[in-house]
């Protein structure tokens, strides 16, 4: 099996790689554009943002979906600013909580708790990650969720599998990667809450 996911994982980093640059090309046309005098219209603005939009999707999914060794770290800068850019006009609010420098492997299984807790908060609300020692814990809350269940069971119990759509990708993922690194995922629904710890 893990072959694998290396496989998945080389795919996810080998498509951001290449999506990066052109991204990061067309802002710099946006921006040497906006610097030879062109008036800011709101077609500009909207190209502008959309790049911004996708660069931090990219950056996110390159995290949650690349490949990543135990030996590797991801500095916390970069895990917040990733973040804040994924947050940035959207629903979610990110905390997160764990200090320093992580590893990269278990950043990775956190981004995907991530991924998996955006299917259950389309109405927006907060989550919480925290690592105390070599636990992890990450919460999502609020008012309102839309909990499948069926779908969050089946990251705890082998014998629950069911079948994905590529939009739910990460909860076929997550526990692969989770058992890869030796973790074992512990799961708590209720109404107005979601924990994960690992």
């Amino acid at each position: 099996m893990k072959a694998r996911s290396d496989i998945a994982a080389m795919i996810g980093s080998r498509i951001c790689h290449d999506l990066i640059s052109p991204l990061g090309a067309i802002g710099n046309g946006v921006e040497l554009l906006s610097m030879t005098g062109v008036a800011q219209s709101p077609e500009m603005e909207l190209i502008a943002e959309s790049v911004e939009n996708a660069n931090a999707r990219i950056r996110f999914f390159r995290i949650a979906y690349g490949a990543a060794s135990e030996d590797q770290t991801i500095a916390r800068a970069e895990i917040a600013s990733t973040l804040a850019a994924a947050a940035r006009g959207g629903r979610l609010s990110y905390f997160w909580e764990a200090e320093g420098d992580q590893p990269r492997n278990l950043v990775r299984i956190a981004f995907l708790v991530l991924q998996c807790l955006e299917t259950a908060m389309p109405y927006g609300g907060d989550i919480h990650i925290r690592r105390d020692g070599e636990t992890w814990e990450i919460t999502g809350e609020a008012d309102k969720l839309k909990i499948d269940e069926q779908l969050w069971t089946s990251l705890i119990s082998a014998r629950k599998r069911v079948a994905v759509t590529p939009a739910l990708v990460q909860f076929m993922l997550l526990p692969i990667v989770a058992q890869e690194s030796g973790r074992v995922i512990a799961l708590k629904l209720a109404p107005e809450r979601i924990v994960l710890r690992f």
